[in-house]
Order: structure tokens, then sequence, then C-alpha cells
């Protein structure tokens, strides 16, 4: 018997063929469960009392969660290319707009996991001095399955439906050996007003979508078990938000930007590194942002930002290298 441990996992992106290595923090986390349905039923000995009987025949989107520090080397590019890009489809001749999916697997001492059909839902980038540099990601998938397992007696990966030899698909894409983490501080401009005395920064990317009703009662009558469940297949995007939090101290110097508000400004972030080049840029224009002040042993003023279009945001993201 053999235990499957977070810290020995390896997370993979397989997506236009290609296959990523993506390495994580302990923030992984994947699972997918199935919705109940339940109905009264009345019991021969008593017709007045009530017992509950249910059905299920139908899977929730599958949820994950992982953490990557951003390296100076860039190779978690892909993350954000998956979380920013659209790609439009016509279906009817209406068009719409979806995210661009992958497939995720997960890679433990004795089984590989399967999350097919990824979107990433929402990231989460914390710009501070103090912290390596990395990106919060969440997204949802169409269904998690075991996909193989280790066969101990021929030491290789066997499928796990019919006892093939099995390995990930995609072509890994080169490395390297280098993997430099990077501490970077944030640099702030609203409207060419640089902004001084920063504390840290925060920058939310949202992505807001709806999975379309997959259930039918013909495809629920045949449904046997997990293997044959009704699982979902499309979803659109009802909204996407950028949105974050810029903190500084109050001094002498920017007391001017005291209690202040716009609804059509355009903003800077970056995140540099400790020799002053740029490694990471986002430009929202326009952008609204309301700022307040916080009393405390220092006097801190916080400005709350968020974009006002989202239309382009794959161009927003001017720099990352």
């Amino acid at each position: 018997m053999s235990h499957s441990f977070l810290k020995e996992s390896k997370l993979y992106i397989v997506y236009g063929g290609n296959q990523h290595r993506i390495y994580t923090d302990t923030a992984l986390s994947f699972s997918q469960t199935f919705a109940e349905d339940s109905y009264p039923v009345k019991t021969l000995h008593d017709q007045s009392k009530m017992m509950e009987g249910t059905t299920i025949n139908k899977a929730n989107p599958a949820q994950f969660s992982f953490g990557v520090p951003l390296t100076a080397e860039k190779k978690e590019a892909v993350i954000t290319e998956l979380l920013s890009e659209l790609v439009a489809t016509s279906e009817s001749d209406i068009e719409t707009q979806q995210l661009k999916s992958f497939d995720m697997y997960i890679e433990t001492s004795s089984t590989i996991f399967k999350v097919a059909d990824c979107v990433i839902t929402s990231a989460d980038f914390n710009f501070s001095p103090r912290e390596q540099f990395k990106v919060s990601v969440d997204g949802q998938g169409t269904k998690l399955s075991r996909v193989a397992y280790y066969d101990t007696s021929s030491n290789r990966w066997d499928d796990a439906i019919d006892d093939s030899a099995y390995t990930i698909p995609g072509t890994l894409i080169s490395e390297g050996a280098s993997r430099t983490p990077l501490q970077v501080y944030p640099v702030v401009s609203i409207d060419s007003l640089d902004m001084s005395s920063i504390i840290g920064m925060t920058v939310s990317i949202q992505n807001d979508i709806e999975w379309t009703p997959y259930e039918t009662l013909n495809k629920s009558l045949a449904v046997t078990g997990a293997s044959n469940a009704m699982y979902p297949d499309t979803y659109t995007v009802n909204n996407r938000i950028v949105s974050g939090e810029v903190r500084q101290y109050q001094t002498n110097n920017n007391i001017t930007q005291f209690n202040d508000f716009s609804t059509n400004s355009n903003i800077i972030l970056k995140g540099n590194r400790m020799d002053g080049t740029t490694f990471w840029q986002l430009q929202i224009n326009p952008a609204m942002f309301t700022s307040r002040m916080t009393v405390g042993d220092v006097y801190v003023q916080s400005y709350d930002f968020r974009s006002t279009d989202n239309t382009a945001l794959s161009t927003r993201i001017t720099q990352y290298s």
C-alpha cells in the first residue's frame, strides 16, 4: 500500500498540443462533486410520515486551484495566456466569446488524475517586496478522472481502463535547468501621476462563467454510475472584471491625493525587479478608482480600482519579461 502526498505531486497543463510542467507551491487542490436530488416518499406503515428518497445522475463542474511562483525565466507564461485571452466561437451564426481551454494532469507517486476542458475563472497577483512574486489561480473543468496508475511489476504507467502503457499527451516544452524566483516591488501611476511610498498592491482578474444546463430526462434514465453520469460541457462568459487595491503610506509628499475618486482614469500597474527594470505590467484604461484613508500607527491611503472596459484584456498585460 502506498499513499499519495501533495508535496510529491506534479502538475502538467496540456494546451495546443504542448505539455507544460507547472511548478506550484503547496496550494494545489482539485475535486468534483455530484449533485443530489431528493424527493419525499410515504411509508406503508404510516402514510402521514415522510421519508427522503434520492437520485444522483449528474456531476457539478470540477474545481481546481493552485499557486504558481513567477520566475525570471517566465516559464509560467502559459498561465497568463490562458487567463487573459478569449477565443471567438460561432454557433448558429451567433458570435460568442470563450476562454482558452486546456487539460490539467496531476501526477502522484501512484496515480495520474485528469481534469478535462479546464478554464481559469480567477487569478490574483500579489505585489510585495517582502514576498516572492506569484499568482494564485482558480478554475473549473468538465470532468475529473483517474486516467493512469503506476504498475510496480512492470515499472511503468498503465492506462486505468485497458492497462496499456500510458503517457501524458502533448510535446513537453523544454524548460532548462534554471528557475530563478523573483521579488518585485509595485510601481503605480494614475493619469501620469506617479504614486509614492507604496506598501503593496494586489491585482485580481475574474472571469464570470455560467455552465449551460446539461441535464435531460433521456440522459438521466441511462445513468448507472459515475462513469456515465451527466457532466457539464458548455459555458458562456458573462463578464470579466479586473480590479485590485493599492496601499501607500500617507506622507507630506502625497497628502494632496487624500480622499479622491475618478470614473475615467488611465492606471498603469508595474512589478519591477530590484534593479528597477519592469518584469510585469498591466495598463487599464479606462478605469475607475476610489480612495480612502485608514488611521493606525501610520496613516495609510488605499485605492480600490476596477477596469470599466474588459474587452481586450490580453493586450492590457503589456509586459511579462
